[in-house]
């Protein structure tokens, strides 16, 4: 081949691989915007908690902010509830917004909780969603609490086809995934779990929340003998709580029955959540909701799931109670499916 030749060829060869290169930055520039991070806000108001989160399409918590009602004496009081709500709305975006360090026009879309919840407390939280929609129009989008519970256990596990354990306030359920479906395997024939350990704190003198309070006195505490109540795969809180406020007023020690409460409750689901796990096969297990917090509860199932060769996922503790960001995300995953349904306060998770 002739030096001309040669040097042609380079050449041909030198800009075919330019150009090559030129098409590839191109493609994956345009990869690259098709990624691009789309962050929306979540509101929670189903309950005592008012929260807002902003999260990421990458499922990053940008921010997560809260405040909730407190009562030294009372439970939740839904109208109280509600103006809390009201009074703390504004001051909660303010703070959410600074500290995910964007303003309302990097947000594409807010999605709220619909329910299940406390009628007020969700009109509340709809009706400054629907303000802030007008103001600055953006698209709403209506979710399920307890489907944002489970989502966000989900989004900070490795978990493949989990059994969900879900256990907040009003709610204690065991939930499955089938076939894109959420069924209920169990859940409570009464009262939640939280509402029961609430209830019980009340009665006592602890105030509300009452959760935290009984975990700690639960550390000095002796077994004294309550009600197992199962029911097939169903349970029931209302004769454990019944029992413990009569010996409470027979002069029994508060953390002897906070000890009690909590042994006898956490391996009733600890019962019926293994049963569901062996029916259905699953070999992971996620404790979702705001009781999830008890590390006592966690240690409990958490042996559970070592004794059948399964895996153990709690969420994290800023992710197990009520919050905005499980709102945020859920409302990302559901962004096709749902638009604006006003409010729905019994709502169940398998009507999702």
């Amino acid at each position: 081949m002739s030096a001309i030749k040669k040097k042609v060829g380079k050449k041909v060869i030198k800009n075919a691989v330019s150009k090559t290169t030129a098409s590839r930055t191109t493609n994956q520039n345009s990869l690259s915007k098709k990624k691009k991070k789309i962050i929306f806000m979540g509101v929670e108001s189903t309950a005592h908690t008012f929260g807002i989160g902003i999260v990421s399409s990458q499922g990053e918590i940008l921010a997560n902010v809260k405040d909730s009602y407190t009562s030294p004496d009372k439970g939740m009081i839904p109208d109280e509830i509600a103006n809390h709500h009201k009074d703390v709305a504004e001051k909660i975006l303010v703070k959410a917004l600074q500290t995910a360090k964007c303003t309302w026009k990097d947000i594409s879309f807010i999605s709220y909780s619909a329910g299940p919840g406390l009628d007020p407390a969700l009109w509340a939280g709809y009706h400054k969603v629907k303000e802030w929609s007008t103001r600055f129009k953006k698209k709403i989008v209506g979710v399920n609490h307890c489907c944002a519970h489970l989502s966000i256990g989900a989004l900070t596990s490795n978990a493949k086809d989990p059994c969900y354990l879900y256990v907040s306030g009003v709610n204690t359920q065991i939930i499955v995934q089938i076939n894109g479906k959420y069924r209920v395997m169990g859940e409570t024939l009464d009262i939640g779990l939280g509402n029961m350990l609430d209830k019980f704190g009340r009665n006592v003198g602890l105030g509300f929340p009452a959760g935290p309070k009984v975990e700690q006195l639960a550390k000095t505490g002796n077994y004294i003998e309550l009600p197992y109540t199962i029911k097939g795969m169903d349970i029931s809180f209302s004769g454990p709580l019944t029992r413990s406020e009569q010996l409470f007023k027979k002069g029994e020690k508060v953390e002897d029955l906070c000890f009690s409460m909590q042994e006898t409750c956490f391996a009733m689901c600890t019962e019926v959540v293994e049963r569901a796990m062996a029916h259905t096969g699953k070999t992971e297990l996620i404790l979702v909701g705001g009781v999830g917090a008890n590390k006592r509860f966690c240690e409990m199932l958490g042996i559970m799931c070592k004794e059948r060769g399964a895996t153990f996922y709690n969420v994290p503790l800023d992710l197990a109670g009520d919050q905005g960001a499980m709102i945020a995300w859920e409302g990302w995953l559901r962004k096709e499916e749902y638009g604006d349904v006003e409010i729905k306060p019994h709502w169940r998770a398998d009507e999702v």
